[in-house]
């Protein structure tokens, strides 16, 4: 891997996004190498720690009891949680390779990987606040988190995939409408899940 970008995409993109995608827009990184190295290790760091804070704390929604579930519980639905965002980072970056023929941007999917990787890097960071997972505290730092992760998003995708800035507009606004539909296909199936049986239990 391209040893410029080799040195942002754990975390350093986060506070120097010019400099990271413009050392994106110059590498061909292996799409192995950035899923093993890195984005695992970023899509692992959300179902710990909400695995942690609910078994330590349960989960506050405002009710006075918390909401908790056995460990086994929470090991199964942390590991579904994990299978969720490692399909949901593929999935986009396959997509986003996708549009890159319609907007006329590279179509290197390891760069596509790695930008994605890099946009979601925000939430993963934020997602330490799930080891207190009290539904305000969470909102209050991952709603910010989500609006880095956006501006990362629109930044990035011009520059690391080297196509005109209102071509780069677009395609970041189309990537936003699929991200939205998976989020609220992912509400959906929680809720049915909810209905099934699988979900936490008042009191502790």
């Amino acid at each position: 891997m391209n040893s410029g970008i080799h040195n942002y995409l754990l975390f350093r993109a986060i506070y120097q996004p010019d400099e990271a995608f413009a050392a994106l827009a110059e590498a061909e990184p292996s799409p192995w190498t950035v899923l093993v190295r890195y984005s695992f290790w970023l899509l692992l760091m959300p179902p710990l720690f909400a695995f942690m804070g609910a078994a330590n704390f349960g989960w506050r929604l405002g009710a006075e009891e918390p909401l908790t579930m056995p460990l086994n519980g929470l090991a199964l639905i942390s590991a579904a949680y994990l299978g969720l965002l490692l399909f949901g980072l593929l999935s986009t970056a396959v997509i986003s390779c996708w549009m890159a023929a319609t907007y006329g941007a590279n179509r290197s999917f390891g760069r596509h990987l790695a930008l994605i990787t890099i946009i979601g890097e925000p939430l993963a960071v934020g997602s330490m606040v799930h080891i207190y997972p009290h539904v305000f505290i969470n909102i209050l730092v991952l709603i910010p988190a989500m609006m880095w992760s956006m501006y990362l998003l629109y930044k990035g995708v011009p520059v690391a995939l080297e196509t005109p800035p209102e071509r780069g507009m677009l395609m970041a606004s189309s990537l936003v409408g699929w991200l939205l539909v998976a989020a609220v296909s992912l509400l959906g199936l929680s809720m049915g899940l909810w209905v099934a049986g699988v979900g936490p239990l008042l009191g502790v």
